[in-house]
Parts: structure tokens; C-alpha cells; sequence
């Protein structure tokens, strides 16, 4: 292992895969100035086609991005913040570089997951961790599961969150020799998962089948004869078992000099049409509480919203619950103290930056570049709405009063362009300033990662939203594939303000609370966006659009979309790709179930999909 620097990046050096939001917290050999460092952890190839782990610190991007990051500054909406540098922050290019942080691939021993999926650490030696990284918005096992791309891994048996990388020569030799006992294989026999070259040219797909359960059976089983244990990777075995499953879904026969080439075209299962519910009612809201006002089977009342939205009579109680202004179990009693004690905290925060005099403004440039961003963003929010319309409309007073007040509440994140459109519908609704400021304070914790001043948030959803497309709308996906558009960038608006543009007021508003309940899955936002796509699918494909045009088309799709059949076809994606026997770990990761190596074998209850069982498809 290695923490050292690394010349400019020749034209061979290859990014296979890169995740913002990284944090080291420890590497060996650095100095604490060094460490609590934002940055990229990347999985890179080398010239000389070696892998390695580099994380690189975000100064050193930023330097890079001027001049290799044209292409996301053509979508970033956001606008570029102001902030002075931390102390171990540098312009200079050379200690930039310097800072990064290189593990090879071929000398990496042990990795694990702590922290719920928050923080990695790697070893390249027993007994110590080299390196320790801080993932800021949970989400390591997504590296976890590309790094599995390069690696060979098992989980230790004493601890499921590390794993051991399993040395390739170990592996090749099993598979060779299962090969050579079989006498099945002829030529190369690397791709053992999705494609099988056969000399049986009278039962092809019977002696394939046999083959794969003898082989299957190696692979758990052909070493413990020797040692006793299973030295080889799970994921072969879990790749084998899946294929065979997908074998009997879909299998089509070539014939190629003489062999038979059996090609495993995995489907999905036919996707569920699921019709909406009715809205959440006042009188099942009424009767879902006790007489002391708490909300009772609050897991039941998240599935009435999912199901069918909210009555407006009763919006302005329900979403405050929905945001986390008032807590599920609070009585009467409780919420008058707590709108009290908001109310006493919201005009406190208001009144600090009211009582910033003209010539402490003079002084203050990031509050004066703040208050400027708000003041033309509300003069341009929703005019057209009658709530908003007109010269002096006291409505965008308060709403600019809010935004600067949260300004105060995060300074941190300060303002954002983008916000005043999350809060218009919440102060429409609500009416009242501090319910609003709260609530749309709320509204932000679910969608902070959409505002890190790095992007890294909105450069993740629009990664696992492509990696969601190309697993449920593949011909779609291939499309963009070949039009370069397969970045995603067309739906970056969707997931800024979550489709705050693309709906009516009364469609939004049954969007939103469909969404803050957090099911059916995390990330239902995203499937909402495979629906809208999936819908669009035969325009964008029997058109051969390219990026310009899949961004108008999209665009043009605002106001003229039908929120019921949008809500009704995610909700089958949904349940479609979970009934899916070859549902890979990545996407499970995005959709926040179990991965298949993450259950528990010895619990038949840890289960999660139709038809599979441990993680394993019934055969």
C-alpha cells in the first residue's frame, strides 16, 4: 500500500468508477492536517492495467474540474457558492496532488463496512487498517459492490461486515480443474456465467444445465475436502445459481464454428398494474387518533398517504406530521408547546438578520451576495400562480423572509437556488410564516444532498438512476448509451426540486406527501423518474433523439403529466424489479432492501423478495 502522489494523469489512466462525499479520516503515515479532508474515492486503472483504490481531495478536483468538467457545468443550475477554503484547504496544484491517497488493487487483504454503511477501511496488511474513509451520505455499499467488479471477496465468518479479498490464483485453479474434470469446455472458459460454448450438439441445453449443477456443486464444496472451509468467493457461486434461474427464462441457441452458443438473456417478470387508493380522509384521520391526540398505527397511516394521498381539508395538520414538525406520538398538550417554543425560535433567528445594520451589511459580502440570490429568485417564484401575482404581493415578503431566516437556521448551506421553489407550495398551503419556515426546514433535511455545494448528492441519485433504468427499461437505456446521454443530466430538474417544475400545485402536493412517507422503498423519487422515462420510451428511441433533444423533450413534458398514472406505474416498477430472480446487489442498495450476501442464512424470515430464498432463487 502506498499514500503518496502521483505525476499528471497519463492518456492510459482510466476512471472505472468514482463516488463524491468521501472523508478520510485516517490513513497511516499522514498528517492530522490532512486527515477530515472532503473528497472522491475513486477505482482507477493504471497503464500498465493495474487497479487501484485513489481518493483524491476535492481542492485538487476543484483545480481539475475547470478544465474537465465542462460538461456538468452546462446543467448545473445551482450556481457556484462562495466559501473561504478551510486550513487544510490549498490552491496549489503540486500539494494538491500530493494529498492523494493510492491502494493497489493487488496488494489490498481485508476491507470492512461499519458505521451503517457510513465508513470503509481498508488493510493491506494483517492486523492493521491502513486507511479509514468517512462516507458522507451512507451510501459505501455502493462502492462495496463496484469494487466486487475487480475483486474476488468473502465475508469473515466471525464479522459479516468484513471481507477478505480472495487471492485469484486460488480461484483459477478450482475452475480450471472443475473445467478439465468435466471435458465440457473447449476454448476460453472465463464467461461461465452468461454465455456457455458446447461440444454436446445433441442435448445443448440439458448438458448445460447438468454441467452448471456439477459445477455449482465444486464451487460450494470443492475445497472442503481438502481443508475444510470454503475458500472460494460467494459471488461465483451466487452468480452460477442465478444464471441457472435465468436459463429457464429466456435462452437463445447460435450455432458458431461448429459449437452451439447458448446466450442467457435475463427478463423481468411482467410488471403489476397497481390502481391508486383514495385520499387519507378527516374522518380516518380523526378516528386514527386517542383523545389525547396522538396518532395511532402510524406505519398504517403512511400507507393510507402512499396509497392515496391526503384530503386538502386536512393537509395543513398531516404534513406537519409528515415533516417532522410535530412528532407522531405528540398530544394536544405537546404541540401547544411546541408551536410556541418554534415561534419564540423562529422570530429569534429572524430577528438576527433583520437587525443587521447598513453598514455591517457593507462589511458582510457573503451575506449581502445571500440576500441578493433571494431577493431575485422570490421575485421570480410562481408569479403566475394568483397567490404570487402582482406588484408588492405581501405573500413573496414572507417568502423571502423565510428563505433569508433559513439562511440563519443553516448557515452552512445558506441558500440555494432551487429552494424558493420547494417552499412556494408549503407557504401556499400553510399560510402561516412559522409553520411554513418549519415545515419547509423539514422538507430540507429529506433533500439536503441536493444542495452540497460538491454536487456529490445530485451526482450519486443521477448515477443510480441510470444504473435503475438500465436494469428496468433496458432498450431505453442502450439508446442513451449511444446518444452519450446516458449521464442522466436531461433529469437533472426533476431531482432538484423534486418535479416541483413538471406539475400543478394540487399535483405536486399529492407527489410530496405520497413521497415523504418513505415508501414503498428509499429512493422512490428516482422511480418516479424510470415511470416518467419508461411513458416516453417509444418517442425517444423510434426518434433517435440525442441529448439536445431528450432535454427539450423533457422539458416540454412540464404541466402535461398525469400524476395517478405516474404514481400507479412506479409503484409496479417497483414491485417488478423486487420479483426479479437476477435483482443485482446494487440495485438493492439503491432501493434500500438487503443485499443477497447481507442475509442471513440460518433466519428464513430475512427475506425481502417473492421466490428467493437467502438471497438465492428457488431452482
Amino acid at each position: 500500500m502506498s499514500c503518496s502522489s502521483t505525476e499528471d494523469l497519463p492518456e492510459q489512466y482510466k476512471e472505472l468508477f468514482t463516488q463524491d462525499g468521501v472523508l478520510l479520516k485516517a490513513c497511516i503515515g499522514r498528517p492530522i492536517s490532512d486527515l477530515n479532508s472532503i473528497g472522491m474515492l475513486c477505482i482507477v486503472q493504471n497503464p500498465d492495467s493495474t487497479k487501484c483504490i485513489e481518493w483524491r481531495p476535492n481542492d485538487l478536483i476543484t483545480i481539475d474540474s475547470d478544465t474537465q468538467d465542462q460538461e456538468w457545468a452546462v446543467v448545473n443550475t445551482i450556481g457556484r457558492r462562495q466559501r473561504t477554503l478551510s486550513g487544510n484547504m490549498t490552491s496549489d496544484y503540486a500539494a494538491a496532488r500530493a494529498r492523494i491517497v493510492k491502494i493497489p488493487l493487488d496488494e489490498l487483504k481485508t476491507f470492512k463496512v461499519a458505521r451503517n454503511s457510513q465508513q470503509m477501511q481498508f488493510s493491506t496488511k494483517p492486523g492493521i487498517w491502513q486507511n479509514t474513509f468517512y462516507f458522507q451520505h451512507g451510501n459505501a455499499e455502493v462502492f462495496v459492490s463496484q469494487l466486487k467488479n475487480h475483486l474476488k471477496t468473502a465475508k469473515t465468518r466471525h464479522d459479516r461486515n468484513t471481507y477478505v479479498v480472495v487471492e485469484p490464483n486460488t480461484e483459477s485453479q478450482v475452475l480450471n480443474r472443475s473445467f478439465a474434470e468435466l471435458d465440457i469446455f473447449t476454448e476460453n472458459t472465463t464467461d461461465v456465467v452468461w454465455g456457455l460454448v458446447s461440444n454436446f450438439k445433441q442435448r445443448p441445453y440439458e448438458t448445460t444445465m447438468e454441467a452448471f449443477s456439477k459445477l455449482t456443486d465444486i464451487v460450494y464444496y470443492g475445497n472442503e475436502g481438502l481443508n475444510g472451509q470454503r475458500d472460494v468467493s460467494d459471488e461465483v457461486a451466487d452468480l452460477l445459481t442465478k444464471s441457472m434461474s435465468a436459463l429457464e427464462d429466456s435462452t437463445s441457441v447460435t450455432k458458431t464454428e461448429g459449437y452451439e452458443v447458448i446466450s442467457v438473456k435475463p427478463t423481468l417478470p411482467p410488471r403489476p398494474c397497481i390502481p391508486r387508493g383514495t385520499p387519507l380522509s378527516t374522518e380516518k384521520w380523526e378516528g386514527l387518533q386517542d383523545t389525547d391526540g396522538r396518532i395511532l398505527e402510524v406505519e398504517g397511516v403512511k400507507q393510507l398517504i402512499f396509497r392515496g394521498g391526503v384530503a386538502h381539508s386536512i393537509r395543513h395538520s398531516v404534513w406537519k406530521y409528515l415533516l417532522d414538525y410535530y412528532p407522531w406520538n405528540a398530544t394536544h398538550a405537546d404541540i401547544r408547546k411546541i408551536q410556541k417554543k418554534k415561534t419564540e425560535e423562529y422570530f429569534s433567528m429572524k430577528l438576527q438578520w433583520r437587525s443587521i445594520t447598513e453598514k455591517q451589511e457593507s462589511r458582510f459580502s457573503e451575506y449581502r451576495e445571500r440576500k441578493s440570490l433571494v431577493e431575485k429568485d422570490v421575485n421570480r417564484t410562481d408569479r403566475t400562480h394568483p397567490f404570487f401575482a402582482g406588484d408588492n404581493n405581501p405573500n413573496l415578503m414572507v417568502l423571502q423572509d423565510i428563505l433569508m431566516t433559513y439562511a440563519m437556521y443553516n448557515f452552512d448551506l445558506g441558500y440555494v437556488q432551487g429552494m424558493s421553489d420547494i417552499l412556494a407550495p408549503l407557504l401556499l398551503l400553510l399560510g402561516n410564516e412559522v409553520d411554513s419556515f418549519w415545515c419547509f426546514a423539514g422538507f430540507m433535511e429529506k433533500i439536503l444532498s441536493n444542495f452540497d455545494i460538491d454536487q456529490a448528492g445530485m451526482k450519486q441519485q443521477l448515477l443510480n438512476l441510470q444504473q435503475l433504468l438500465t436494469f428496468a427499461v433496458p432498450d431505453l437505456a442502450k439508446h442513451l448509451a449511444t446518444k452519450d446521454s446516458e449521464n442522466m443530466y436531461f433529469c437533472f430538474r426533476w431531482l432538484l426540486v423534486w418535479f416541483k417544475r413538471e406539475f400543478s400545485f394540487s399535483d405536486i402536493m399529492r407527489l410530496w406527501e405520497v413521497l415523504w412517507t418513505g415508501l414503498p422503498c428509499a429512493n422512490f423519487h428516482l422511480l418516479i423518474c424510470v415511470a416518467i422515462l419508461d411513458a416516453e420510451k417509444d418517442v425517444l428511441i423510434s426518434g433517435d433523439y440525442g441529448f439536445t433533444e431528450i432535454l427539450k423533450h423533457v422539458n416540454d413534458l412540464s404541466m402535461c403529466l398525469d400524476i395517478d398514472k405516474i404514481l400507479s406505474t412506479a409503484e409496479g416498477i417497483y414491485h417488478q424489479l423486487i420479483s426479479a430472480p437476477h435483482l443485482s446487489d446494487q440495485i438493492r442498495i439503491i432501493l434500500g432492501i438487503p443485499t443477497a450476501s447481507n442475509k442471513n442464512p440460518e433466519d428464513p424470515s430475512d427475506t425481502d423478495i417473492p421466490e428467493q430464498e437467502n438471497g438465492y432463487t428457488r431452482i
